[in-house]
């Protein structure tokens, strides 16, 4: 992508450079056509490319929730609903498991259809996690906490995700970087990255890296890591044994599902690639506000749903922005996704729950 010729400007360190919001949401709260757009013609992939095609991408398309609860057993990562004490009972792991949520796209501070009050959402997505009766570990939420980065739009996202009672691992969306290279984000969300953003962890046994995908962008453009970033990726998992589960969390997919809307990430490959010889991968990401899933080899990739508004499938309709829904339907969309991975290269098994039931 144009205008990243350095280390620097990749980060956006020293570059005065402002990282450009996509620009369906350039105005506040409101959709606005990104400059390029598929029409029919281009609803297809291009041959040879990577991207999906729109009726690839709708056949793996399903309903989300707006709270994931993520377990590791055996370094088998499944996905529990936070659905009842006899679904809890049935689906509880064994041994020395790991549980952790992973939420998405809260966008504290849109204020328009299809949900002028996002921040009722989230209140009910982390209730649901408060009172699940599996109590997870620990939360994710990979980015797009606020609409336009204000900081009273991060308290009250901040104030209502610190009533799930959990540890909180964030990474920025791009809706969180406006105006200033995300600085304010990561002094508040992540500060010992040293405003890269970037970091890992690890937890019973399982390796966990935030990537940032989101610094630069250009309107309708797609995500980047660069080349710092990929070389501290390369190091960090150097000294990991191949048998290490490994779960990667950043904003943006880093597979390509659907170029035209800026769906995927420019040098998403390179971090795939060192991730391939592991055993066990996840990787999880939001952006998209709907559920897709990938499966190549040992690595998984799942996108989760936001707890704000949906979004069109890829390629239906002019272009991405807030899928208008008749209020009552609202919660329908915004719902909880049970995923398990029975083996590790097996077919997760699906099963809903809405935030309306």
């Amino acid at each position: 992508m144009g205008g990243r010729t350095t280390d620097e400007a990749k980060h956006g360190g020293g570059s005065g450079e402002v990282p450009e919001l996509s620009a369906q949401y350039r105005s506040e709260g409101e959709s606005t056509p990104i400059d390029a757009r598929p029409d029919a013609a281009h609803a297809e992939a291009a041959p040879g490319t990577s991207g999906m095609s729109r009726r690839r991408a709708m056949a793996c398309l399903a309903w989300a929730g707006a709270g994931i609860l993520w377990t590791l057993d055996g370094g088998v990562p499944r996905g529990v609903s936070f659905g009842t004490q006899a679904q809890a009972a049935t689906t509880a792991p064994s041994g020395n498991a790991l549980s952790f949520v992973q939420i998405s796209d809260s966008h504290i501070g849109f204020n328009k259809a299809p949900n002028p009050d996002p921040a009722s959402t989230l209140q009910s997505a982390i209730d649901r996690i408060r009172n699940a009766p599996q109590r997870p570990a620990f939360m994710l939420h990979t980015g797009d906490v606020s609409h336009l980065s204000r900081p009273a739009e991060f308290d009250t996202a901040q104030q209502i995700v610190t009533g799930a009672g959990l540890e909180t691992h964030y990474v920025p969306g791009e809706h969180d970087v406006i105006g200033d290279d995300g600085r304010a984000f990561f002094a508040r969300f992540s500060p010992d990255t040293k405003g890269l953003g970037w970091y890992s962890f690890d937890q019973n046994g399982v390796h966990f890296v935030a990537l940032v995908n989101v610094l630069n962008l250009k309107a309708g453009g797609m995500g980047y890591l660069g080349d710092t970033q990929l070389a501290w990726l390369a190091d960090d998992l150097k000294a990991r044994s191949r048998s290490t589960p490994i779960v990667v969390f950043t904003h943006m997919p880093l597979w390509t599902v659907y170029p035209a809307w800026g769906w995927g990430t420019d040098d998403g490959d390179r971090a795939l690639a060192l991730l391939r010889p592991f055993g066990s991968v996840t990787v999880l990401n939001g952006h998209i506000h709907q559920v897709l899933q990938k499966v190549e080899g040992n690595v998984r990739l799942q996108t989760a749903m936001s707890t704000a508004f949906p979004q069109p499938a890829p390629g239906d309709g002019p272009g991405p922005g807030p899928k208008q829904v008749d209020p009552s339907q609202l919660r329908q969309t915004l719902g909880i996704r049970r995923v398990d991975f029975t083996a590790l290269d097996g077919t997760p098994l699906l099963a809903d729950t809405t935030l309306a039931s």
